[in-house]
């Protein structure tokens, strides 16, 4: 830290960027608990987009613990279709057409 903070290449000098990394990854939280998920993602920056990639995470989790099923999800399709007549999520619909493909 004690070296210059410029670097100089073909004539052009650079000025260097001291930061911190964001590297950490916190794989802690309890994928079984609502709570422990709504505490951890509200206290991290990030995008809607980061929220729906841990989601996943979780659901990935989830149903590894479980044998390949994921109670909270099938638990939500379920709703979801029971509130319109028995019409499928759209996540449901993508997920069996991939199961579909992956046995052809």
């Amino acid at each position: 830290m004690s070296q210059e903070h410029c670097y100089r290449e073909d004539g052009v000098e650079w000025e260097r960027v001291w930061t911190v990394p964001q590297a950490a990854v916190d794989a802690n939280i309890d994928p079984f608990s609502q709570n422990a998920f709504v505490d951890k993602i509200g206290s991290q920056k990030g995008s809607l987009g980061d929220c729906f990639d841990r989601s996943a995470e979780m659901s990935a989790k989830r149903a590894e613990k479980r044998g390949g099923v994921d109670k909270v999800k099938e638990d939500y399709y379920a709703a979801y279709a029971k509130k319109r007549g028995n019409k499928k999520h759209p996540g449901q619909i993508k997920e069996q057409i991939g199961k579909i493909n992956v046995e052809i």
